[in-house]
């Protein structure tokens, strides 16, 4: 669970960041396309840099859909005897 926290704060650490900085520019004025920048660019930003980060979460969510999965399994052949 801790890599998919980590990753989301990083996103949306990523995110802020790159908000902040369109902030200073002449797109203030226009608060949609400053938060549609921001995404984009967080977005490319956030592929690049958090690949260590996705991979890491990626296992994390797979290692414990199969630990579900196992104890599942378990519980119907226990129930079925």
């Amino acid at each position: 669970m801790r890599p998919v926290l980590v990753y989301t704060a990083a996103r949306l650490g990523i995110f802020l960041a790159t908000a902040g900085v369109l902030w200073l520019t002449p797109m203030q004025k226009a608060p949609l396309f400053l938060l549609l920048g921001a995404l984009l660019l967080s977005g490319l930003i956030s592929y690049v840099l958090l690949s260590g980060q996705r991979d890491a979460m990626s296992a994390s969510v797979v290692s414990g859909l199969s630990a579900r999965r196992r104890r599942f399994q378990e519980s119907r052949t226990r129930e079925d005897a």
